[in-house]
């Protein structure tokens, strides 16, 4: 049985894919099967479209605040599909809807990617994880090399346009007080927020 949903606090995180285009030194993925007691996030297969809005439809929504595009991948590898299940999500209930992302869907697809977000997507989550390029390859290990930092950024800045809440993250243990000052700047310098968020073991 494949997890293609589960939930996390407050919110339900939507697992659509196992491919990335990065290689983090802080992934989770590194760690085990699963994250916050999930049941193992390796997919046997991408699900359907059909198959996540069923499984989404399982949940009592009720309980819940928000739907998160976020699992043991990248969710803009398949983002048409997202955004399918997004609309399904928007046409049917009262809920907020978040993409955690690395931030290079351009360079995944190679074409800008941020106005589709519009009227679909609450929040970007957009991981910034470093203040340069050469820490960013250094710890994110990107497939797509120098040209994955810029692109990042451009994206995080696009989204500001189409989506109302637009942050960016970096991990408390790979970055210090000095660098967690500068990745404000550069968060303020896009028009994104900036998230310091523990790592999760």
């Amino acid at each position: 049985m494949m997890t293609i949903t589960y939930p996390v606090k407050n919110g339900i995180y939507v697992n659509m894919t196992n491919r990335c285009p990065c290689a983090c030194t802080f992934c989770l993925r590194q760690n085990g099967e699963g994250i916050f007691g999930s049941e193992p996030l390796w997919l046997e297969r991408e699900p359907t479209v059909a198959e996540v809005c069923e499984s989404i439809d399982a949940w009592d929504w009720t309980k819940y605040e928000e739907l998160v595009f976020c699992g043991y991948g990248e969710p803009t590898e398949r983002l048409d599909d997202l955004l399918s299940a997004a609309k399904y999500v928007k046409e049917r209930y009262d809920t907020k809807i978040r993409i955690n992302t690395n931030g290079l869907a351009d360079l995944i697809w190679n074409e800008k990617t941020a106005h589709k977000l519009a009227g679909l997507i609450d929040t970007v989550s957009v991981s910034l994880n470093a203040t340069n390029r050469e820490d960013y390859n250094r710890l994110v290990r990107p497939k797509f090399g120098p040209a994955s930092y810029d692109a990042m950024l451009a994206y995080t800045k696009d989204c500001t346009a189409y989506v109302p809440n637009v942050v960016m993250t970096v991990v408390d243990v790979v970055t210090t007080p000095e660098e967690q000052k500068r990745c404000r700047e550069i968060c303020e310098s896009v028009g994104a927020k900036l998230r310091i968020r523990p790592y999760e073991s």
